[in-house]
């Protein structure tokens, strides 16, 4: 599965993902990705074949309804919570260790494709 992490994410966590075997990239990584509207992430992500990681439940839900109305397939998104998954500087192992769980569980490139699912 390929992953990639709205720019809320520090692309550290990406990095140590790509250490460990995975396939993951954040916006912070990628300059042409930064500041672009959500929907238009999700849609150049779907030709990408990555799920969307973010903490945006709030449009990212919203966007993943509408696709499915429009018939439109997307990679997935993976929602966390910033209740239990904190975004600080000291809690870049959580997310990595909760992430390199999660996608040795879905390896598959189509693992998560038109789902909308939470982490923790």
């Amino acid at each position: 599965m390929r992953l990639l992490l709205d720019e809320h994410y520090s692309p550290e966590i990406a990095r140590q993902l790509r250490k460990r075997g995975h396939d993951g990239v954040a916006v912070g990584e990628r300059l042409e990705l930064v500041e672009l509207a959500d929907s238009e992430l999700l849609e150049r992500m779907a030709g990408e074949g990555r799920a969307v990681l973010t903490e945006n439940a709030v449009d990212f839900v919203v966007l993943a309804e509408q696709a499915a109305l429009a018939g439109q397939d997307h990679a997935g998104i993976l929602l966390t919570s910033p209740r239990r998954m904190p975004r600080r500087k000291d809690t870049i192992g959580l997310f990595v260790r909760t992430l390199d769980a999660f996608l040795e569980k879905h390896p598959a490139k189509d693992a998560v494709q038109n789902q909308l699912l939470w982490l923790i």
